[in-house]
């Protein structure tokens, strides 16, 4: 498949359990609205493709069928995780193998306050001389402050996570220590705080 430098993907990732809300969050209702369709709304007018990223079947017939494509301004996938269960690592997996881009903006479906302005910025910042692009919050100690889950990775990670996940380390911040990668520090004024607030039990909503 050809890759484009113009072209800006964004995988969405929808494969968690919701054990701490007791419900699918994608699909739930915020503001009269499944909550990811704040995010797919968003991202109108800002990137050409989403690939989003389901743990099953059910759950994936289910989005595709109260999401149109047509209400949106670029193309949208629909995949399912290749690895089950191992957390968010083998959904940007699958979903980096899905675009025609070198690099995708990954985002989960449970923070509906990403704004448009967030995402021009952080595809601004991609350099081909770093494998990802990750925000973060001091910038004195970026690992450990980071927001791995709003960030951009370059299709070429993939090895580095696929060895990962067979070796069991599962957590995104392992990526980041074995990859170059530029951090971006959130500062209230080029990148907000906000961006990153996302909704994990009943009383956050």
């Amino acid at each position: 498949m050809e890759k484009s430098k113009n072209i800006k993907s964004c995988i969405i990732l929808c494969g968690g359990n919701s054990s701490r809300m007791g419900q699918d969050k994608g699909s739930m209702i915020i503001d009269d609205k499944p909550m990811i369709k704040h995010i797919l709304s968003t991202l109108n007018h800002q990137i050409n493709e989403a690939i989003i990223v389901l743990n099953n079947r059910s759950r994936t017939s289910k989005y595709m069928e109260f999401i149109d494509s047509q209400d949106y301004t670029y193309q949208i996938t629909f995949a399912e995780d290749e690895i089950k269960n191992k957390g968010p690592l083998p959904g940007i997996m699958t979903g980096l193998k899905k675009i025609k881009s070198e690099y995708a903006l990954i985002l989960p479906c449970d923070s509906p306050y990403v704004s448009s302005d967030y995402i021009n910025t952080i595809f601004n910042e991609i350099d081909e001389n770093f494998q990802a692009v990750v925000p973060c919050h001091d910038d004195e100690n970026r690992l450990k402050t980071s927001e791995p889950l709003h960030a951009v990775y370059a299709r070429n990670t993939i090895p580095e996570i696929r060895e990962l996940i067979s070796q069991d380390i599962l957590h995104i911040k392992g990526l980041i220590e074995k990859i170059d990668v530029k951090f971006v520090l959130i500062d209230n004024k080029k990148i907000e705080k906000k961006e990153f607030r996302n909704l994990n039990r009943p009383q956050d909503i």
